[in-house]
């Protein structure tokens, strides 16, 4: 059971949660303007990120993807993948010399005296490649921080999305996907039919994996595919090089195999896997929006803002980036449509511009359709 420290540290403008693009960019223009700062990120340097799979590109261009007027490059001009991103964020937090406090989780957020006590425990480190939100050191004391507000820029992907069926804690089945060669010489049924499912299925099948792919609709969605990833796993699956079976949903994984019920059909047929990947999504943590008292709204559990300044309903705690749209199902908020944010927090709390130029013209909060 954790217990409280004396704190020592003197008091902060602002704590920022979480050190992704969004957070790094805030923290930027913040301490341009002379802010004081704590910065916290419960895991590494852009956590969500880290647990992509290896080599995995991004959707946006590489301007889109930038931060704080920084230009981001790479040698063959197309898109970014993740490991020049990681090494992009990490030249950054050096070049500004951005204080930021890496496996630090915060465990609570109260208000007091017109300010705010943030409590920030140690996280547990786990492996490279762990699920994206560490576990806190519950045996460790938690700092008291002083802080005037709170940014929340803590991503939405904190915990795999559970379908709830028999065999999903199996210890061949896996929710996250992290590069193919361990599948080589085996069979793999992949759950899912969105960006992640499809770049999964190609890799694994090119590392020489059988692959089958279960997905719940009659074709794969087209938004949420990359556009050089489409036509690729059309031609797999029509030349047979990748199973696909639509309309189908697993209800067990089992000695045997997995069981598969068509959608329409209800009819059940069980296909022998010796690894299985439910990328069927994540969850965020709805913890931070709880401790701050943060009102949330509708099937996905979005936080309530202001759009003009992404000030939340408890007064001086902001959000900001991906965090604006709670668990996401058919995303419609990235790194790209996020930096506008920055702005609008930027001039509620110091009443000036931030350093670079920022795209204002993106979803507010309030605007986001829902899925």
């Amino acid at each position: 059971m954790s217990t409280r420290a004396e704190n020592h540290s003197p008091p902060v403008d602002v704590a920022i949660v979480g050190a992704g693009p969004i957070g790094l960019e805030l923290a930027i223009a913040l301490r341009h303007h002379g802010v004081s700062l704590r910065h916290f990120e419960a895991g590494s340097i852009g956590r969500t990120i880290v647990g992509y799979p290896r080599e995995t590109r991004f959707f946006s261009s590489p301007e889109r993807i930038a931060i704080a007027g920084i230009p981001l490059s790479n040698p063959r001009q197309e898109k970014t993948t993740r490991e020049e991103y990681l090494a992009y964020l990490r030249s950054l937090v050096a070049a500004f010399s951005l204080e930021v406090e890496t496996q630090r989780t915060v465990v609570s957020i109260e208000p007091r005296d017109g300010r705010f006590v943030v409590g920030v425990a140690p996280s547990i480190a786990p492996p490279p490649e762990s699920p994206p939100l560490p576990p806190v050191d519950r045996g460790a004391p938690i700092e008291e921080v002083d802080a005037g507000r709170v940014i929340l820029a803590i991503g939405d992907m904190h915990d795999a999305h559970a379908i709830g069926i028999p065999g999903e804690d199996a210890p061949h089945v896996s929710h996250f996907f992290h590069e193919p060669h361990a599948y080589c010489g085996r069979s793999v049924l992949i759950v899912g039919g969105k960006n992640s499912a499809v770049e999964a299925a190609l890799r694994c099948h090119r590392a020489g994996a059988r692959v089958h792919l279960s997905y719940r609709g009659a074709e794969l969605p087209e938004r949420s595919v990359k556009a050089w990833l489409l036509p690729d796993i059309r031609n797999q699956i029509r030349s047979g090089g990748i199973a696909f079976s639509p309309e189908t949903i697993p209800v067990a994984i089992e000695a045997e195999g997995v069981r598969l019920r068509g959608v329409t059909t209800g009819e059940e047929s069980v296909h022998p896997a010796d690894f299985v990947l439910l990328l069927t999504g994540y969850d965020q943590s709805p913890a931070l929006f709880r401790a701050a008292g943060i009102d949330v709204e509708g099937p996905l559990a979005r936080p309530v803002l202001d759009p003009e300044t992404m000030e939340s309903t408890t007064p001086g705690v902001f959000v900001a980036g991906t965090a604006v749209a709670g668990s996401q199902r058919s995303h419609r908020v990235f790194i790209e449509n996020s930096h506008p944010h920055v702005a609008r927090i930027v001039r509620a709390i110091t009443g000036r511009e931030p350093p670079f130029t920022t795209d204002d013209t993106s979803l507010a909060a309030r605007d986001l359709p829902e899925s």
